[in-house]
């Protein structure tokens, strides 16, 4: 889909920088979009952006509304809905990611209808999925896997994409949910598909391809977390990974949504997960860890850094603060970038 740009982005009044990851995810990875933001009360979290009205951004020449906050279940309440209502009267398009689709609320279709705005449900699958093979194809694929939700599994997937273009390796990113749909404008909102199509949507957003390049597959939820665990299961299969990169926040006490259900410890998550996508692939490896360290102090980052890679023998950086190099060197040394592939039929 092509969501008219430039974008207001809807920050509600969300208290959870988590919440918002969303938005975030826009504006960090399509800051030429980002105009400004909306938030509902000056106790909400902000992004830094020029703050705005609906009106005002419609007359900076904002064209659609980025409904980026998220919560448990993808619900869409009340007061979102009457902030939708009033960006169509203002003049913007609204895009969405929430499991409540903006078409399926009357208020919003008929606000949209009246103001001759568009409505973008971006989590609405494709409606002509397979259920998947497990059948090798060409190429070579990467997978982020977490310890959680919410971890950074995007934006390292992201982070890796650029740096393997910049070294000149053919790259692509596939996302798998709603925020990196929004940033790609392409995708499977693989937490949307029916059960028995989950591996078969990722085998058709990271098909075969023969250009000696990576598809980079952004990872969803943890294998255990109890709420989550099948998608993760799922993208596990249909991604066929050659390379698993694990996503982790340090600190954190519990899982998200989830109080008082700790988080497994690194190399027990690594160690399922490279269980499970060995169905597929066989020869699966890990190739890197890539923490959230933001909130931490620069000195303790890179102490708990240092300390995962000595546990794990493997590279472990913060995408953000550290970037990916050390995890694309290991990757070059395990599959070499500029190695064309096997005859292997992969």
């Amino acid at each position: 889909m092509t969501i008219p740009g430039p974008y207001l982005l809807y920050l509600g009044d969300a208290r959870d920088e988590i919440s918002v990851k969303t938005s975030r995810g826009v504006a960090v990875f399509r800051p030429d979009l980002s105009l400004g933001e909306y938030r509902r009360s000056r106790e909400a979290v902000t992004l830094g952006l020029p703050q705005m009205s609906f009106a005002e951004a419609a007359a900076a020449g904002a064209r659609t509304l980025i409904l980026g906050v998220a919560n448990a279940g993808g619900i869409l309440g009340d007061e979102a809905v009457e902030d939708v209502v009033a960006a169509l009267e203002a003049g913007l398009n609204v895009a969405a990611g929430l499991h409540d689709r903006l078409n399926a609320q009357p208020r919003i279709r008929a606000a949209a209808e009246r103001a001759g705005r568009q409505l973008f449900d971006v989590r609405e699958p494709p409606a002509y999925l397979r259920v998947g093979t497990g059948a090798p194809r060409r190429g070579r694929r990467l997978l982020t896997v977490g310890t959680d939700c919410s971890v950074g599994k995007m934006y390292t997937t992201l982070a890796l994409a650029r740096a393997l273009a910049g070294r000149g390796a053919p790259a692509d990113f596939r996302a798998t949910g709603q925020t990196g749909i929004l940033v790609a404008g392409a995708g499977v909102p693989v937490d949307a598909v029916v059960a028995d199509f989950i591996s078969g949507s990722v085998e058709m957003v990271s098909p075969a391809r023969d250009d000696d390049g990576w598809d980079l597959i952004e990872g969803q939820g943890s294998l255990f977390h109890p709420s989550y665990a099948g998608v993760s299961l799922g993208l596990l299969h249909g991604a066929q990974p050659d390379a698993l990169v694990l996503c982790h926040e340090p600190g954190r006490t519990s899982m998200r949504g989830l109080p008082g259900r700790s988080l497994p410890d690194l190399k027990t998550c690594l160690e399922a997960n490279l269980e499970a996508a060995r169905l597929t692939n066989p020869g699966v490896i890990a190739v890197g860890v890539a923490l959230n360290t933001s909130k931490l102090d620069p000195e303790a980052a890179r102490d708990v850094c240092a300390a995962t890679a000595e546990a794990l023998d493997l590279p472990c950086q913060d995408p953000f603060s550290m970037g990916v190099d050390l995890i694309i060197d290991r990757l070059d040394e395990c599959f070499g970038l500029s190695r064309p592939l096997a005859n292997t039929g992969r």
